[in-house]
C-alpha cells in the first residue's frame, strides 16, 4: 500500500473519535490511490487498523462525491462486514454511530440513506452470526421501521450526484432484519407496516428506480416467516387500498392515478414473488394479492 494511502488511513483513524456528522477525511485528490485500493479488494492486513478505518469511513457516507460515498465508504464497509473482517467491538462502535447519522437535517440528502444501507449490512452480520443483545436488536428494528416511515426524499439516481435511494435502502434494511430468526412477531408486524407505508410516496411521484420491487422483497421475507396470521396480512393489504382512497370525480386526478399505479406495481411485485412459492404463508398471500388487485378502485 502506498505511503499516501497509509497517511490517509492514519488520518481516518484519528478522526474516528469525532462526533457524528464529522467531515469525511477522504479528499478528492486521492482518487487514483483509492481506485487502486478498491481494485485490491480494500485490503488492509492490520486488523486493528482495519477496524479503526471502518469506524472513520462512516463519516464519508454523507459525502457529495458518489465515488467516495458509494464506491469507497459503502463498498469497503460492506466488503469487510460480509467477509467477517470486522470484530464485534468494531461493530458495536459502528452501529450507534450509524444510527446517529439518521438524526437531524441531511442537507444534500445522502447521509441518511447511506447510513441506512450500511445498517442493513450491520443487520446482516447479526443474522449470520448473532452478536447483538436482544435490547440492541430491538433498537435496530425500531430504528429501521422509523427510518423507512420517515423517508420523504424520493430521489433515486441523479446524474452527477449518484444514488440517494432512501426507500430502497430502508427496504433492504428491513429485509435483512426479516431474515433474522430472533425477531418477535410484533417486530415483524412493525416492519411490514413500515414497508407498506412507502408503497405510495408521500409526494405522489411515480417510482422510477425499482422501489416497488425492493419494498416487495422485504415484505415477502417478513411474511414468509409465518409469524403473522393470514388475517393480519390480509388486513394489512386492505389498509393499503384504504390509504389509496377512491378516485376523485373531477380533476385534479393525476396524483391519485400516480398513487394507484405505485400501489399496483407494488402488489404486482408481491404477486410475482409469491406466484410459485411452496411456503404456506406466501401461498396464502398470493391469493390475497389477487383479491386486493381485483378490489383496486
Amino acid at each position: 500500500m502506498s505511503f499516501r494511502i497509509r497517511a490517509l488511513f492514519l488520518l481516518l483513524a484519528m478522526l474516528a473519535t469525532l462526533p457524528a456528522h464529522a467531515r469525511c477525511a477522504l479528499s478528492t485528490d486521492a482518487h487514483d490511490s483509492l481506485k487502486r485500493w478498491k481494485a485490491a479488494g480494500f485490503d488492509v492486513a492490520d486488523a486493528v487498523g482495519r477496524n479503526a478505518r471502518a469506524l472513520a469511513l462512516v463519516d464519508c457516507l454523507g459525502d457529495a462525491d458518489p465515488f467516495l460515498r458509494d464506491g469507497i465508504a459503502f463498498e469497503a464497509l460492506s466488503s469487510w462486514m460480509r467477509g467477517g473482517l470486522l470484530d464485534d467491538a468494531s461493530l458495536l462502535a459502528i452501529e450507534p454511530r450509524l444510527l446517529a447519522q439518521l438524526d437531524g437535517e441531511d442537507g444534500d440528502g445522502f447521509r441518511k440513506p447511506f447510513a441506512a444501507l450500511v445498517l442493513s449490512e450491520v443487520a446482516r452480520t447479526d443474522r449470520i452470526r448473532p452478536w447483538m443483545t436482544q435490547e440492541q436488536r430491538t433498537r435496530l428494528v425500531d430504528a429501521a421501521a422509523a427510518y423507512l416511515r420517515s423517508v420523504r426524499d424520493y430521489r433515486g439516481y441523479v446524474d452527477g450526484e449518484g444514488w440517494r435511494h432512501g426507500v430502497a435502502h430502508g427496504a433492504d434494511w428491513a429485509m435483512q432484519l426479516a431474515l433474522n430468526e430472533a425477531l418477535q412477531p410484533a417486530q415483524v408486524s412493525a416492519l411490514l407496516d413500515a414497508v407498506g407505508s412507502q408503497s405510495m410516496p408521500a409526494d405522489d411521484r411515480a417510482y422510477a428506480f425499482g422501489e416497488p420491487a425492493r419494498l416487495a422483497r422485504a415484505a415477502v421475507y417478513l411474511i414468509a416467516r409465518g409469524d403473522l396470521e393470514q388475517t393480519a396480512v390480509a388486513a394489512w393489504l386492505n389498509r393499503l387500498v384504504s390509504t389509496l382512497g377512491t378516485r376523485p370525480e373531477t380533476d385534479p386526478q393525476a396524483a391519485w392515478w400516480t398513487r394507484r399505479a405505485n400501489l399496483e406495481n407494488f402488489l404486482n411485485a408481491l404477486g410475482s414473488a409469491t406466484a410459485v412459492s411452496a411456503n404456506p404463508a406466501l401461498s396464502a398471500l398470493a391469493g390475497d394479492i389477487r383479491k386486493t388487485l381485483a378490489a383496486l378502485p
